[in-house]
């Protein structure tokens, strides 16, 4: 597959364009402060939760193995994999809604996470240069969630098993925390996609590669994905927007939300960057936050400190 850049670049002798892209994206800071942002559950007890950085291997293994049984391009798939949640900010789905909330009531503006990933690989790594990658990856990285439809079948590949990947391991988080059992989730769709993680990702991947093996887009059946898309409805019902995770995403909105209004009051306290919009640049600052990140950052600006005055 032809890859192109929007700078042009002399081709590496041993490695492709999207392989290039893939390594330029997993030696950004962004990349690394993956390992301590929510997935679900924030600052979780235990070490064998999903961060947002596990959930990205996850993704690119079920990507890697769907674009390898249909014989497309796996690292095109692997590299918008590696930097399709970039920009997520701290504390999972509910920082991204605090911050589009925030942005949309009082400046007239969005945050999308997918929007945020491009701008992290197009404008703020290396220090404002960017990574330069290509136009295929920058494609898939916007669109793997939203509106718009990824212009190559690796990037809808992509945007499909992402929801595989965290719908399926949200369900053994979500036993592992005692939030539900196995014998709670749906019986019809279980029926269908397999009782265990392994066997649900095994039909999901099979039915995309056997549903999409003759058509000109990525597809589920319509048995498989009308299944599927239940139980996901069930995980955002049970799970995601219910106790004791909406508990915590109030906590995290007010933290996010309050940091994003002190750095507007006294831009100084922001980072120096090449814009001159604090709006812009407190959106940068606040959603680049690691979880951990953004608690201490809150707890140093609006908490009392222990000792003497």
């Amino acid at each position: 597959m032809d890859a192109t850049r929007r700078v042009a670049e002399d081709p590496c002798p041993l490695r492709t364009a999207f392989q290039r892209d893939r390594d330029r994206v997993i030696h950004t800071k962004a990349f690394r402060r993956l390992k301590h942002k929510t997935q679900v559950f924030i600052s979780p007890e235990g070490d064998h939760y999903r961060t947002r950085l596990t959930h990205t291997l996850e993704v690119s293994a079920i990507g890697r193995t769907v674009a390898r049984a249909m014989g497309l391009n796996e690292d095109l798939v692997e590299a918008i994999t590696m930097g399709h949640d970039l920009g997520h900010a701290p504390f999972g789905h509910a920082g991204e809604h605090a911050l589009d909330d925030i942005l949309r009531h009082e400046h007239g503006r969005r945050f999308l996470h997918n929007e945020q990933s491009v701008r992290v690989v197009e404008v703020l790594e290396r220090d404002g240069r960017g990574l330069n990658l290509t136009d295929e990856v920058r494609d898939g990285i916007r669109n793997h969630t939203g509106e718009g439809l990824p212009a190559t079948l690796e990037g809808q590949i992509v945007r499909l098993v992402d929801r595989i990947a965290y719908v399926n391991h949200d369900i053994d988080d979500a036993t592992r925390a005692g939030i539900i059992t196995e014998d709670d989730l749906p019986s019809a769709e279980i029926a269908v996609l397999g009782g265990s993680t392994s066997q649900r990702i095994t039909r999901l991947v099979t039915d995309i590669v056997d549903a999409s093996s003759d058509g000109p887009v990525i597809v589920q059946s319509d048995e498989v994905g009308e299944a599927f898309r239940s139980l996901r409805a069930y995980m955002f019902a049970e799970v995601y927007l219910a106790a004791p995770a909406s508990d915590e995403s109030r906590r995290a909105r007010y933290v996010v939300q309050s940091l994003f209004r002190a750095y507007l009051d006294d831009p100084s306290l922001l980072p120096p960057t090449g814009d001159p919009d604090p709006v812009t640049r407190a959106t940068d600052f606040v959603s680049g936050m690691t979880d951990r990140y953004a608690l201490r950052a809150h707890r140093d600006m609006f908490i009392p400190h222990d000792g003497p005055l």
